[in-house]
């Protein structure tokens, strides 16, 4: 099997290899951490969990990071990468102890999210150096293998890690606390194995000095750093249209997962421990369509091009949305998370691939940073969407049949521009 044979030589590259060791144990723990925050949030049996409540825990969370994203790609851009992986998981570390007393402490709401925050905004840097950093370990003729398995297995490592959440959640009386403290542990052993990479190896070529720039100079080169990593990008079409399909297509799975939570939470179940397995089991099906978009992007690419599957994902993701979602059932709406995770994991190694080999390398850590604010802004305005058009049970079939008009309108659009280029 290709994609197979290529994994084999890609796994050959030592440094590739150790690059993928820190993004399982990075993204593994933020996996825990993540399970940590919505059973604390959502299925905690003393909360009232609303669309709306949910949408602004989703705010809280991730809203900010539209803010440290932009000096997350200028910096990074100065930085050396591998110590971001060093630093960037011990600070996690340290702050995830710091939640996981909170949690113990039963403090207030907003304290829980400031700190919760102050842990998540990290991952900023983390997720977008590696995703700077794969062109420094493996040739241009395997970067979209790379891409395929990279940030797959680093999505599957996540996925492991909330499922290892929930059964501790399950068998341990300190839950949540527990449960935080296990993410800290894998973000000392990530940083732990970023060790084994050499300081300059990851780049970035061009790094003027090796200082942290004061706050109001760092203000001055975001600004002109955004400026000007946006401005390269205007002069990359083929990427900027790819990020542009990728962020409708996550606003889609925003809107998607609110839904899928109300249901596990309401409809579905009778107790907040019985819709936690629900959820447990619905993150597990979505991963095996991750693994899936692993192993068959590489080959699809390689006939219709990046952004012909990014189309044929959109125009799959708007027939079978309605078709497998309007019934509200257990059974089709997980067959329906195993499409949404093919599709949404296909589109986004398309992208990163896209921006890879469009951007400059100077250039490429504020890209990716960019890249990573729409994410986040794409799933929060769902979120607010959702909570709007989201009755307390869940079922909404305007919202489902909205979702796949978005669906369909992605892929029209870039059906629409790859017949006039």
């Amino acid at each position: 099997m290709p994609v197979v044979r290529d994994l084999r030589v890609l796994l050959r590259f030592r440094d590739f290899r150790r690059l993928l060791a820190v993004r399982l144990l990075s993204q593994a723990a933020d996996g825990v951490y993540q399970v940590a925050l919505a059973t604390y949030v959502v299925f905690s049996p003393e909360k009232q969990t609303s669309p709306a409540a949910i949408a602004s825990a989703m705010a809280v969370l991730l809203l900010p990071y539209s803010v440290i994203g932009p000096f997350a790609g200028v910096l990074l851009d100065r930085w050396r990468r591998r110590q971001v992986f060093l630093y960037g998981n011990l600070l996690r570390a340290a702050l995830a102890c710091g939640t996981a007393g909170l949690v113990l402490a039963s403090v207030p709401d907003w304290l829980f999210y400031a700190s919760a925050l102050s842990v998540t905004a990290v991952n900023r840097f983390v997720l977008a150096g590696l995703s700077a950093a794969l062109p420094r370990v493996v040739d241009s003729d395997r970067l979209v293998t790379a891409n395929a398995l990279s940030p797959t297995a680093g999505t599957l490592a996540a996925t492991a890690g909330g499922a290892l959440a929930f059964l501790v959640r399950v068998l341990s009386s300190e839950t949540d606390a527990l449960v935080v403290l296990l993410g800290a542990a894998l973000y000392l052993c990530a940083a732990l194995a970023s060790l084994r990479l050499a300081i300059g190896l990851l780049g970035p070529d061009h790094t003027p000095e090796h200082r942290h720039p004061a706050l109001g100079e760092a203000v001055v080169l975001t600004a002109r750093g955004m400026a000007e990593g946006l401005r390269h990008l205007t002069s990359r079409p083929d990427a900027a249209r790819a990020m542009t399909a990728m962020t409708l297509m996550r606003f889609c799975y925003g809107a998607l997962t609110v839904m899928l939570l109300m249901l596990c939470r309401y409809a579905w179940t009778d107790t907040e421990s019985e819709g936690l397995a629900l959820l447990g089991v619905a993150v597990g099906v979505s991963g095996g369509g991750f693994f899936m978009a692993a192993l068959i992007t590489p080959w699809v690419v390689g006939r219709l091009g990046t952004l012909g599957w990014i189309t044929a994902s959109a125009a799959g993701a708007a027939v079978l949305v309605p078709a497998l979602g309007l019934p509200f059932a257990v059974a089709p709406m997980l067959v329906a998370a195993f499409v949404l995770g093919l599709v949404t994991q296909s589109a986004k190694i398309c992208t990163d691939t896209e921006v890879q080999f469009r951007v400059d390398d100077a250039y490429r850590g504020r890209v990716f940073s960019v890249y990573d604010v729409l994410f986040n802004v794409a799933f929060v305005g769902a979120a607010a969407v959702s909570a709007l058009m989201l009755p307390p049970d869940g079922k909404s079939v305007t919202l489902l049949l909205s979702v796949a008009a978005l669906y369909g309108a992605v892929a029209l659009a870039l059906l629409r521009r790859r017949r006039f280029t």
